[in-house]
């Protein structure tokens, strides 16, 4: 079943392949999701997307 709208979940690991082939890149993107920004593994994507859009 496809979700689609503001209420779909997404983590982090949405934006890195299957494969660890960037782990710095991996490790910048855990720190800005969970220790700047203090968010669980799943967040709302609109919420993420206005983050992104102010930083």
């Amino acid at each position: 079943m496809d979700k689609k709208g503001e209420d779909v979940g997404l983590s982090f690991y949405a934006f890195f392949k299957n494969k660890n082939d960037e782990p710095e890149l991996l490790i910048e993107a855990a720190h800005w999701w969970i220790i700047t920004h203090q968010l669980d593994h799943f967040e709302k994507a609109s919420k993420i997307k206005a983050l992104v859009e102010h930083e």
